[in-house]
C-alpha cells in the first residue's frame, strides 16, 4: 500500500511532467491543480511544501535556459573551487564530506561473497528507496516503489552476500542528507564496488556543489580523460548509490538534463529541489 509521502510525490512528479511538457504554454496553477486531481489551493501547499518554493518559480529552476546558466556562470567557479580543494560541496548550508572505499579485488570478483550486508527501506522527497550497507560504509542506495523489486536489485548487485533487514546507524546518518537540518550529518562513508576507472569518475561527482550542474565533457576533462566523454557517461550509468554520488547533477553540454537510471522525472525533480534549497 503506498504511503501517503508516496502519494505525495506521485503528484508531484505528476505535475512536475506536465509542467515540463507544456511550459511554452504557460500553464496556470488551475490547470496543474486539476491534472493532479487536486483543488489549486491544495495543490499550491503541497508544492510549497515539498520544494520550498512555488510551482512557478520551480519551473524557472527546471527550465533549459536556467540549466545553461548555471553551466556557464557557476560550473566555472564552485566547480572548479571545489574540485581543487577537495570539497564535496560548496553549499551555504552545510559542508557534507563523503569517502569512498573501493571493495578489494576478492569482494568484487567473488560477488560480496563474505560481506554481511543491512539493507532498509525509507522515504525521501522523490520517492521510496532502499538503502544498504557493509561495516565500511554503504554499498547502495536506489529509488524504487516495489521492496520486492528493491531487494532483487541489491541481491543481484552482490549475489554471494549475506543480507540482513536492518536499519544501523550508517544508513541513519546517510539518509540525514534528505533533511533540512544538515547539522547532524556526519562524515559518509561510502564501500563501493566498481572499477578504478568508476571509482574515480564517481569520486569527480562527489565534488559538483549541490546546486550546480555540470555536463560529461566537463566531468571527462576533471579526471583528465578530455576524450573519455562516452567512457565517463557509462560509469555515470552504473553508479550504485543514487543521490549521495549526485549523478544527477550531470546534464547535456545543451542545458537539456539528459537520462537518469531512476527516471527522467525524478531526475528534474532533485535538480529543482536542489536549486530552492540553495538559493
Amino acid at each position: 500500500m503506498e504511503t501517503q509521502n508516496q502519494i505525495n510525490y506521485n503528484r508531484i512528479a505528476e505535475a512536475i511532467e506536465y509542467i515540463k511538457t507544456n511550459f511554452k504554454s504557460q500553464p496556470n496553477l488551475d490547470e496543474v491543480a486539476e491534472k493532479v486531481h487536486v483543488s489549486p489551493a491544495h495543490f499550491q501547499r503541497m508544492f510549497t511544501d515539498w520544494a520550498g518554493i512555488s510551482p512557478k518559480k520551480f519551473l524557472q529552476f527546471i527550465s533549459v535556459e536556467h540549466a545553461k546558466k548555471i553551466l556557464k556562470e557557476k560550473q566555472a567557479t564552485l566547480f572548479d573551487t571545489a574540485f581543487e580543494m577537495g570539497l564535496s560541496s560548496t553549499s551555504r548550508l552545510h559542508d557534507l564530506f563523503i569517502s569512498i572505499e573501493g571493495m578489494t579485488p576478492a569482494e568484487y570478483k567473488k560477488g560480496g561473497k563474505n560481506l554481511q550486508i543491512n539493507y532498509s527501506f525509507a522515504e525521501s522527497p522523490f520517492g521510496s528507496l532502499i538503502v544498504a550497507s557493509t561495516s565500511k560504509g554503504i554499498c547502495y542506495m536506489a529509488f524504487e516503489d516495489n521492496e520486492e523489486i528493491a531487494l532483487q536489485n541489491l541481491q543481484a548487485k552482490f549475489p554471494n552476500a549475506t543480507f540482513q533487514r536492518k536499519l544501523d546507524l550508517m544508513q541513519q546518518n546517510a539518509l540525514f542528507i534528505f533533511q533540512n537540518d544538515w547539522s547532524k550529518l556526519n562524515e559518509i562513508k561510502l564501500h563501493l564496488k566498481g572499477t578504478d576507472f568508476q571509482l574515480k569518475v564517481w569520486e569527480s561527482l562527489l565534488k559538483i556543489p549541490m546546486g550546480s550542474l555540470s555536463t560529461y565533457g566537463g566531468l571527462a576533462e576533471k579526471i583528465g580523460k578530455p576524450n573519455a566523454s562516452r567512457a565517463v557517461g557509462t560509469a555515470i550509468g552504473s553508479n550504485p548509490v543514487a543521490y549521495l554520488i549526485p549523478c544527477h547533477r550531470v546534464i547535456q553540454s545543451t542545458g537539456n538534463f539528459g537520462g537518469y537510471m531512476w527516471g527522467n522525472t525524478r531526475k528534474t525533480a532533485i535538480i529543482g529541489w536542489e536549486a530552492a534549497k540553495n538559493k
